[in-house]
């Protein structure tokens, strides 16, 4: 009878574990290409990044209904999610600007001349198996200068899979868009 016992115990162990963490980071677009325009002739400077109180936790954040989020505790951002937005911005732009010259805040080297681009998330909204959307408010100026290139990204992404891999590379491509604005805009500066 202690086999059985001991089996049961086991048994009873195991279906008390909990669930598995699973960290998610944002990242380049891969299917981006360069822009026909030339490179900017300064360095450019990714953040700072802002993103609402909602969102800006560990636990990624899905919308259930207009008046429901939830939290989940075992899908999570492997960094603050500021950061990884300036990360995915940062690549995105190296792309399309056919520059090694961009970098986020974060890893960036003080450099007086470069263009400077901050980012203010205004909406970041997850849909499981659905969409994403992203509001982002953002400007282009060079350190000092009091004329700055602003605009207004609002970007939605289909999600192709009910699963959290699939909601983070919507996202991943909903800041490409993002991404592709802020580009055209350094383009159109003349830098």
């Amino acid at each position: 009878m202690r086999p059985a016992l001991v089996l049961f115990l086991f048994a009873l162990l195991a279906a008390c574990s909990s669930p598995r963490a699973s960290f998610y980071r944002l990242s380049a677009d891969p299917t981006l290409t360069a822009a026909t325009a030339r490179a900017p002739a300064r360095p450019v400077i990714v953040g700072p990044v802002t993103v609402p109180d909602l969102v800006d936790r560990p636990q990624i954040v899905t919308r259930n209904t207009n008046n429901e989020v939830s939290l989940n505790e075992f899908a999570r951002w492997g960094e603050p999610l500021k950061s990884s937005i300036a990360d995915a911005i940062a690549a995105d732009l190296a792309v399309l600007l056919a520059s090694d010259r961009v970098a986020p805040a974060s890893r960036a080297i003080a450099d007086p001349d470069a263009l400077r681009v901050r980012v203010d998330i205004q909406q970041f909204e997850s849909v499981p198996g659905d969409a994403v959307s992203i509001d982002a408010q953002w400007t282009v100026r060079r350190f000092g200068d009091e004329n700055a290139m602003s605009g207004r990204s609002k970007v939605r992404e289909p999600v192709s899979g009910p699963d959290y891999d699939a909601l983070v590379a919507a996202h991943s491509r909903a800041l490409a868009g993002v991404s592709r604005d802020i580009a055209a805009a350094i383009g159109r500066g003349g830098n």
